[in-house]
């Protein structure tokens, strides 16, 4: 069962949000024009990003109260990164500044198709320096929602780190959601990602994992027995994200497909982590989601597939990341079609 605090027991405790994200927060530099490789790109466009960080300012803009869990450089890149956590409202009391390394950067170039050619600097970025004494299991047991991914999980001390606080939320039983969101350019070996990516699922309540990643994750392109093989780790919902298409989802009981929305595409970067953060503000309503019926679904996914598709109209994810409003106005223009 979900364990809730009472509004009381938060005004006790200080600076503890309802809904917690780990990993990365780096500096995107997107190319200005789609469709070229990274020698070909005329310039690039600095934004904010890094999923996990991405998912905490989805939420906030969703009106639900989160915080981050990470580490930037001291540094320039890091200050930005950290103020514009701060101006999106997100708690930032346990996102440190480390002096020793830089704030890690990712050069992007998209393709209207949704691939990325993306290249890190990051020997070693600030965001895997976070270490286990760094990490504040209070702060976490407090969390009704503990967002986690697969890339804080590519080194050491930052591993340490995130299994930790994983494990401390599951603890304090909040609701688990976890992104594997595969870089494998990020890990030394592909079969040591394929390795931390199942020892992070069976933590999680809810796993969205995109179709681009299925097979590498899955090892299985039937998408029946990659199912069944992560719903049998006590996984509660299992949504297949599938770019423009819409999305796929499973509770065990119920399963659907819902169509996605056509739009004029300008940077797909982040969609996934606007589709994430609107999925859970929906869900959150729900204790159980094994019981949850696909007339309570469908809408839950139609509203997370209209936050990813607004999250494709502007350059770089955090400044496109939708509001409640905003998604319903999309949706209710989609209706009058």
């Amino acid at each position: 069962m979900l364990y809730i605090w009472s509004a009381d027991q938060r005004s006790i405790v200080k600076n503890m949000p309802e809904a917690l994200c780990i990993g990365e927060l780096l500096i995107d530099f997107v190319s200005t024009i789609p469709d070229v490789t990274l020698a070909e790109a005329p310039g690039f466009v600095k934004a904010p990003g890094g999923a996990p960080a991405n998912v905490a300012v989805g939420l906030t803009k969703l009106g639900m109260d989160a915080g981050f869990i990470g580490k930037v450089g001291a540094d320039a890149f890091g200050d930005f990164l950290r103020e514009t956590l701060q101006q999106n409202n997100v708690d930032i009391t346990h996102l440190i500044a480390d002096e020793f390394t830089r704030t890690t950067l990712a050069f992007v170039a998209t393709r209207s198709d949704g691939m990325k050619d993306i290249t890190f600097y990051r020997h070693p970025g600030a965001d895997i320096q976070l270490s286990p004494d760094e990490i504040n299991a209070n702060y976490i047991r407090s969390a009704e929602l503990f967002h986690y991914g697969s890339v804080s999980l590519s080194h050491s001390p930052t591993r340490e780190a995130t299994v930790a606080a994983i494990q401390a939320a599951k603890a304090g039983r909040a609701r688990l959601s976890y992104d594997p969101n595969v870089r494998l350019m990020l890990w030394d070996d592909a079969d040591d990602a394929w390795h931390w990516i199942w020892e992070a699922m069976p933590y999680a309540d809810i796993v969205k994992i995109s179709d681009e990643e299925w097979e590498f994750i899955t090892g299985d392109a039937n998408l029946e027995q990659g199912i069944k093989h992560i719903l049998e780790l006590g996984v509660k919902l299992l949504v297949v994200t599938l770019g423009e298409r819409g999305c796929y989802y499973t509770n065990g009981f119920v399963d659907g497909f819902v169509d996605g929305f056509g739009v004029d595409v300008v940077d797909t970067l982040g969609a996934g982590d606007a589709f994430v953060a609107a999925m859970l503000t929906q869900l959150r309503q729900y204790m159980d989601l094994t019981s949850l019926e696909k007339d309570q679904l469908d809408p839950i996914m139609r509203y997370a597939n209209a936050a990813g598709a607004l999250a494709t109209q502007k350059v770089g994810v955090i400044p496109s990341l939708p509001t409640s409003s905003e998604i319903e106005r999309f949706l209710k223009g989609y209706l009058k079609r």
